[in-house]
C-alpha cells in the first residue's frame, strides 16, 4: 500500500497505524531540538496530539522518553523496538 508523503518525504500513515508512532520516535531521535512544533513540521503529526502519542510509545513499547521544558529526549528504546528498524518507517518504499 502506498502512502502520501509530505514535503520532507515522510509517509503520512493513518492515525491508527503503529508506523505513525515509529515516525514520531524517529523524529524525536533525529531532530536536534525535538519540540512539538518541530516534530509537527517534520512529520505532519499534529502538535496537539504529540504528548498522547509519546504516552503510547511509553505504554505500548516500553520506551523511556522525557520532556524537558518543550524538548523531548529518548533515554531508552525499550526491549521491543530497535532504533535502526524503527527509523525505516520514515523512509517507506513506494
Amino acid at each position: 500500500m502506498q502512502f502520501n508523503k509530505n514535503q520532507f518525504g515522510v509517509p503520512q500513515y493513518p492515525h491508527d497505524d503503529a508506523r505513525r508512532l515509529f515516525v514520531l520516535a524517529s523524529a524525536i531521535d533525529l531532530l536536534e531540538r525535538p519540540t512539538s512544533s518541530a516534530i509537527d513540521d517534520l512529520t505532519g503529526i499534529d502538535k496537539t496530539t504529540i504528548d498522547s502519542e509519546v504516552d503510547k510509545l511509553r505504554e505500548q513499547y516500553g520506551m523511556v522518553i522525557h520532556k524537558f521544558g518543550e524538548i523531548y529526549r529518548i533515554e531508552s528504546w525499550g526491549k521491543i523496538l530497535n532504533k535502526e528498524i524503527v527509523a525505516k518507517a520514515m523512509k517507506a518504499e513506494d
